[in-house]
């Protein structure tokens, strides 16, 4: 008898892990009259509440790659949002189409931040999110918009970006950083100029910002993307093995600042 009970609570285990699965869902917002389509992803098996992060996409728009990040965060037991930065979802697979999307982004930084902060604000609603607990990853100009919501005070835990431009920031701008940062560079990335890298470290190390700076010895831009050579430009490539080290970085960084 004691056997059978034994194997029954062990089927009934088992039976609700299997239910157990990353939900994703497209979630529909706005800002400032223009319509965005996000993506959320969470394990429905945990049902208290759990740190939330927000997942910034390239600049081809809220694709696949943005999506599997996410359902990764989601494995780990974290509520990922990703923000549609573009409007409508837009995405492309063409270069220039990408950097006209970006461009008339960036140009305008009210915008940029606000588009942002409202994706920030969606995650930050959800239910399941525990709202003192976020942080924000991106890569490329996913990584630089990040970066962006950081020096508009948001608050934040943790920020980490992967081969992302390092937009100026004032003195102001860097005092008002709240979360720690964690910088993942290519440093034979030739798309972000030394100086641009050199000034975006002086102007933290001025505003006494807590970061870690990793740069990866001859990695190139995209290194976390796999496939990136596909698109057949100079300076794109992935590096499995700083991709990896990158990623583990950004766990631990969790670990310090979500507690998980």
């Amino acid at each position: 008898m004691l056997r059978i009970m034994i194997a029954l609570a062990a089927i009934a285990l088992l039976a609700g892990v299997s239910q157990a699965a990353v939900v994703t869902k497209a979630i529909d917002y706005e800002f400032d009259g223009v319509k965005l389509k996000g993506h959320l992803a969470y394990d429905d098996a945990v049902k208290e509440k759990r740190p939330g992060v927000l997942v910034v996409h390239e600049w081809w728009g809220l694709d696949d790659y943005a999506k599997g990040r996410c359902k990764q965060l989601a494995e780990l037991g974290y509520i990922a949002f990703a923000p549609d930065m573009y409007g409508e979802g837009k995405v492309t697979e063409h270069p220039m189409d990408a950097k006209k999307m970006a461009d008339l982004t960036r140009e305008n930084v009210k915008v940029w931040r606000g588009r942002a902060e409202a994706g920030l604000k969606q995650l930050k609603a959800q239910p399941n999110v525990d709202a003192d607990k976020l942080a924000a990853i991106g890569y490329c100009f996913g990584g630089s918009t990040c970066l962006q919501l950081a020096y508009s005070g948001a608050d934040l835990k943790a920020v980490a970006t992967f081969h992302a431009a390092l937009p100026k920031l004032t003195a102001d701008e860097a005092k008002a950083i709240k979360p720690k940062l964690l910088i993942c560079h290519g440093d034979a990335d030739f798309f972000i100029p030394a100086d641009a890298v050199k000034g975006f470290r002086m102007a933290l190390d001025e505003g006494k910002t807590k970061y870690q700076f990793v740069g990866y010895k001859d990695v190139f831009h995209s290194f976390t993307v796999p496939g990136a050579d596909k698109h057949m430009i100079k300076g794109m490539k992935y590096d499995k093995a700083a991709d990896e080290d990158s990623w583990k970085k950004m766990l631990a960084l969790f670990r310090d600042t979500l507690g998980r």
